[in-house]
């Protein structure tokens, strides 16, 4: 049988939720999704600016923190 490659299945992944139940955050208990968050940092010479990108997971809790 064929791996499952549509793009719930991928969804499903990248956010934790392979078994059909969802990850909760431990301190106020609301489901955890995950962003894509992109910063732009100085570069070391300070001439240019980089692209930072990562995947973070947020809720309620920590989104202000994270997402300003």
């Amino acid at each position: 049988m064929a791996k499952d490659k549509s793009f719930q299945a991928k969804l499903q992944k990248s956010s934790g939720d392979q078994s059909g139940s969802t990850a909760h955050c431990p301190k106020c208990g609301e489901a955890i999704n995950t962003v894509q968050l992109i910063t732009a940092e100085a570069a070391p010479r300070g001439y240019a600016y980089k692209f930072n990108q990562r995947f973070v997971g947020v809720c309620k809790c920590n989104s202000k923190e994270i997402l300003g």
